[in-house]
């Protein structure tokens, strides 16, 4: 061993690498996990409808789980790429199967958070693996960070559908002057749906402001 690898060594050992879908040893991202975050993408049916169709890369549970903890509890940044690899893989399958519109330019839009839980979170994660999605998609698709949550709206862990609606019912708003690019049709992501209260008032809020949203794509559907 070189004496430039001892310290990435000595790191190890306090903090071992793991995989951060399924927590094998030696790998932050195994080739099982790989696999089964590009996996064909699912239709989801929530129990609030936003009215236009809703997709997830997979269900809560396993590596999809575990990836979205990681990244969002435990500070994982190192998963954004390959998740944001996996975003971007169900995307051009959606437009394969011709369940995305026929556009020139294409607009992720990041579904809102709450202030607070993304700079605990040092930072918003679903817009991170946005960024990361958006180039390997091309030229055409940017990132459209449109959405803010109000600092009245509360934590919704816990809270059941109907208390999710209510508790985000006008909490989401239209960042100031924010737009999509002219043209683009616009993608709404989130990282789990639960009860689509979130997606369902996102998109309520964005077509309010004349912007179309044609389908909800989520990380997993709880």
């Amino acid at each position: 061993m070189v004496w430039g690898q001892v310290p990435a060594a000595a790191a190890d050992l306090v903090f071992p690498v793991v995989c951060g879908g399924c927590a094998r040893p030696g790998t932050p991202w195994c080739a099982r996990c790989e696999t089964a975050w590009h996996d064909a993408p699912v239709a989801a049916r929530p129990r609030i409808s936003p009215g236009v169709p809703v997709w997830a890369l997979g269900r809560y549970r396993g590596p999809h789980r575990n990836g979205i903890i990681a990244v969002k509890e435990h500070d994982r940044r190192d998963l954004i790429p390959p998740l944001g690899a996996a975003l971007a893989h169900a995307v051009r399958v959606l437009a394969g199967w011709g369940e995305l519109p026929d556009a020139d330019r294409l607009a992720l839009i990041p579904a809102p958070t709450r202030r607070l839980s993304a700079r605990r979170r040092g930072g918003d994660r679903v817009a991170a693996i946005a960024e990361h999605a958006a180039p390997l998609l091309g030229s055409r698709v940017t990132v459209a960070p449109l959405l803010m949550t109000a600092a009245t709206a509360r934590d919704s862990a816990g809270l059941d559908a109907r208390a999710r609606a209510r508790n985000l019912a006008g909490a989401v708003r239209l960042r100031s002057g924010a737009r999509p690019p002219h043209g683009a049709a616009a993608l709404l992501v989130d990282d789990v749906l639960t009860t689509g209260a979130t997606a369902a008032e996102s998109v309520r809020v964005l077509h309010a402001a004349g912007i179309g949203v044609a389908a909800v794509v989520v990380l997993a559907a709880a």
